[in-house]
């Protein structure tokens, strides 16, 4: 045989072997379970890891979009669609109480909330802290305004402190969502209206409150079931606030803990919504869900499903520190 027929043999067995190799790895992806195949693509998208395949939890919730994620090394325990694309409602409202935190380091700032803003936001139905045009705000309770009655009007008058507009602001939200790395979010406003170019998923907002439950002034509001505005021009006596999740779950606590705060959201395009931070034995959780059927009217599927994830996690003994 001449060296060239050699060289061409030698050729043919690479060829041959990488054929073999790569027909290998198709044949290990497709044995693989699909929810292992799903967590690798979670981790590209948002930066969050999977979970070792012993710790994968399989947890029956009636939300269609859901993801459990243990805080203290990012890995999610359980996800259901978790980067289909959903309408976040109000939890797009996280977002806009940490940008807003991070723009306004003096929290008594005392903002001006316009007669204009509250017009197009009764019209939509928007839910309302209570606030009433014209009212003068420490910029501290109107973070509380949005994140625990939901206060519709106390987002876009941030929005419009800070940047000039709701579009300005939502800007800025998007910038905001690009470095923390939701590249499937987009933010077209600040409370969460429904707008076919406002959306996210349940692993990015899962990521979102990760981030900013790591600012001390938002897990304050975060954490809070109940919280006393100070005086007002046109509230004197001022505000109270109760959390939107108290009011749909009567008892927080589970074996091992509780849920310790929790921004509801809801829109007919959106479903019943929760993002919600827990604490079980000595760990902090995240579990957030959308889509659920129902409205304020019925059964709290999302806060249901909430419970029962962190009821489905294993019972850990207290770490040594």
């Amino acid at each position: 045989m001449t060296r060239k027929g050699r060289k061409r043999r030698r050729g043919m067995r690479r060829l041959g072997n990488l054929a073999a190799v790569f027909l290998l790895l198709v044949l290990l992806l497709l044995l693989l379970p699909a929810g292992r195949q799903i967590q690798g693509l979670v981790s590209e998208k948002t930066g969050l890891g999977s979970a070792a395949p012993g710790e994968v939890l399989q947890i029956d919730v009636k939300s269609p979009n859901a993801v459990l994620l243990r805080r203290e090394d990012g890995r999610i325990l359980f996800q259901k669609s978790g980067g289909e694309k959903i309408y976040p409602a109000s939890l797009t409202k996280i977002m806009t109480v940490l940008t807003a935190i991070e723009q306004l380091p003096d929290l008594d700032e005392e903002i001006l909330l316009s007669a204009e803003l509250f017009d197009p936001l009764y019209a939509q139905g928007a839910s309302m802290a209570g606030f009433q045009p014209g009212e003068q705000v420490k910029a501290r309770d109107l973070f509380y305004g949005a994140m625990l009655p939901s206060g519709a009007e106390c987002c876009v008058g941030l929005a419009e402190k800070i940047a000039g507009s709701e579009d300005g602001f939502a800007s800025l939200m998007n910038k905001k969502a690009e470095k923390l790395g939701m590249k499937q979010t987009h933010f077209s406003n600040t409370t969460g209206l429904p707008d076919e170019n406002h959306y996210s998923t349940v692993e990015d907002i899962a990521c979102l409150l990760d981030n900013a439950l790591k600012n001390d002034t938002f897990r304050e509001i975060f954490t809070s079931s109940r919280y006393s505005t100070g005086g007002t021009n046109l509230h004197p006596e001022g505000i109270t606030f109760y959390s939107t999740l108290s009011q749909s779950l009567e008892d927080p606590s589970f074996p091992g803990g509780e849920i310790e705060g929790g921004k509801t959201g809801y829109t007919q395009e959106a479903g019943l919504c929760l993002a919600s931070l827990a604490m079980k034995d000595g760990r902090e959780y995240i579990f957030v869900s959308a889509k659920g059927e129902g409205n304020h009217q019925t059964e709290p599927v999302h806060a249901q499903d909430a419970l029962c994830a962190y009821k489905a996690i294993p019972a850990s003994r207290e770490r040594a520190d």
